[in-house]
């Protein structure tokens, strides 16, 4: 994709979305139920669209609410639900829809207090706290958020009691139950008006229990003693109040450089494709902090609904890849609370300098498919120290080894960089580049690939044996990977390793595309190689199988 000659550049009113219109279509756009891009599909992130299409409006909030006030009494959920949204016009909402629906259906909704905002990792926390220790009134949660997407956007995630996000099999209950709910015209819809609802809900405090408890997961006081300058940029997002709150109650030289919360995101510069996107791991979107990254030590950049990190230091934007590398370095020799058979959790598509930094470690690697949901139970059990992808989301647990957040926390990812930095003395970017010194450099790439639909059917179930190459790039392939070595679940794509290089080859859920993750060792003519060759390896294995 060539780059848009405005990125990073601030947005022109012209790109700033009719947040009058937005809202309004979420009311009078009736999706149609028999028309599979209207209907509700939960992806890896729950139900996202928006109003303006016809596949993020009223009646589909109305059918997953229900569906997921159903699924709760099946499931003999009956704890409260705690519920969170983030900045985004479409969440408010929605939250409002949801909240007439499980009012209606009995359900104890638990909500921030005046109606404000809540980060995806304070509502998995809240869940975790809860449940500690109990067997029974457990409780789940719900955040509203489309989490970086642009602002015409909306999103609805669902949180069963383990605090992260759902797996297949229950967003597919969920996902089929609301469908049936739209066929059938909502006539089984249960729905209170507003003024009773919020009557039924309950206000919570997310933010201080989390807050104090911060000192649990993260060495606070190291960086308070340091005097590390923190400057954060929570994008027009829901952490806002979060990064302040942190400030005030520990003392922390923390400056937050944008506190604008604008439904139109209008403050923001433009992604590399032109869009208004709130990616902290781009450095278009994150152009405004970057440039003050002269003013701070390290400095954090949020999503709207905190689930992601950006992380700057002197030396600019960290690639997402790089910092998950050092955190695991540096986690796993200075947490002595954490068992010795406490493995490290990676998406098959982030770098392969974690397996290299986990083989040094003598630690235990788990390497899974994309989804943060195949890192929730580890976190819980602790049979996992740290979980992380290459998009920039992770979390990992307290100090003791017991589970923090089983969903992703840009918050603590952003606070470990400033720990680090006070207690070694360098920035998380100088660390990477010693990684390098003793691992080697990777370059990474990801792009985008034609493939129509019966083309992107067989990429998703694709048996190694389709495959039929023993060398990539010069190198003998070790490895013709379908399904994930961590849990042996599908990848839904393949994946070719080689000892210095692989790629991945997975499908778009969305688009007539195939997506290409790649890295090498050896360089950027090297991976340019294997992308070419893996171009090829995959159009080989359409044509043997006849498409």
């Amino acid at each position: 994709m060539s780059l848009h000659p405005l990125a990073g550049q601030p947005a022109p009113h012209s790109f700033l979305v009719n947040i009058p219109r937005l809202v309004s279509s979420y009311y009078a756009i009736k999706p149609d139920p028999h028309n599979p891009a209207q209907q509700v599909a939960f992806g890896t992130s729950g139900h996202r669209g928006t109003s303006l299409a016809g596949t993020f409006n009223e009646a589909h909030i109305l059918a997953i609410a229900q569906a997921v006030a159903e699924y709760r009494a099946e499931h003999g959920i009956t704890g409260p639900l705690f519920m969170g949204m983030d900045t985004h016009a479409l969440s408010e909402a929605a939250w409002i829809t949801a909240v007439e629906v499980l009012a209606a259906n009995g359900v104890e909704v638990r909500v921030e207090e005046g109606r404000g905002y809540t980060p995806t990792p304070l509502i998995s926390h809240a869940i975790l706290e809860h449940n500690r220790n109990r067997s029974s009134g457990l409780a789940d949660g719900i955040v509203i958020t489309p989490s970086h997407n642009p602002p015409q956007d909306g999103g609805f995630k669902y949180n069963p009691p383990n605090g992260g996000p759902a797996d297949t099999s229950v967003t597919q209950a969920i996902q089929e139950r609301a469908n049936q709910i739209l066929r059938d015209g909502l006539t089984e819809v249960k729905r209170w008006p507003l003024s009773r609802a919020l009557g039924a809900v309950r206000a919570f405090d997310f933010v201080t229990p989390y807050v104090r408890q911060l000192e649990s997961i993260v060495d606070i006081a190291a960086i308070k003693a340091a005097g590390v300058r923190i400057g954060v940029d929570p994008l027009g997002g829901s952490s806002l109040w979060v990064w302040q709150r942190i400030a005030e109650h520990y003392g922390l030289h923390l400056t937050v450089v944008n506190e604008r919360i604008d439904p139109s995101f209008a403050f923001m510069t433009l992604d590399k494709d032109g869009k208004i996107r709130m990616d902290c791991s781009s450095p278009y979107a994150m152009a405004s902090l970057i440039g003050l990254k002269d003013r701070f030590d390290v400095a954090v950049g949020n999503d709207p609904d905190a689930d992601r990190h950006g992380i700057v230091t002197p030396d600019g934007l960290m690639n997402p890849n790089h910092y998950l590398a050092v955190c695991i370095h540096y986690l796993y020799q200075n947490r002595s609370g954490w068992p010795a058979g406490m493995g490290v959790g990676k998406t098959l598509v982030s770098s392969s300098m974690i397996d290299r930094v986990v083989q040094s470690l003598g630690r235990r690697l788990v390497e899974v498919p994309v989804g943060f949901k195949y890192f929730v139970e580890g976190l819980l059990n602790g049979s996992l120290g740290f979980g992380g992808e290459e998009s920039a989301g992770a979390s990992f647990v307290r100090m003791d080894g017991s589970a923090w957040s089983t969903d992703k926390d840009g918050i603590i990812l952003g606070l470990l960089a400033a720990e680090i930095l006070a207690r070694t003395g360098q920035s998380p970017s100088q660390h990477y580049r010693a990684l390098e010194a003793r691992f080697g450099a990777s370059v990474y790439t990801r792009i985008d690939a034609e493939a129509n639909s019966a083309q992107k059917k067989v990429l998703a179930n694709l048996s190694p044996e389709l495959v039929t190459a023993t060398e990539l790039a010069g190198e003998p392939i070790r490895a013709k990977l379908t399904r994930a070595p961590g849990n042996n679940e599908p990848i839904g794509g393949l994946k070719v390793v080689t000892e210095n290089a692989w790629f991945a080859a997975r499908p778009s859920g969305t688009e007539d595309v195939y997506k290409i993750y790649a890295e090498s060792f050896r360089g950027e003519a090297h991976l340019e190689r294997v992308v070419q060759e893996a171009r090829h390896l995959v159009g080989e294995a359409f044509r043997r199988a006849g498409v």
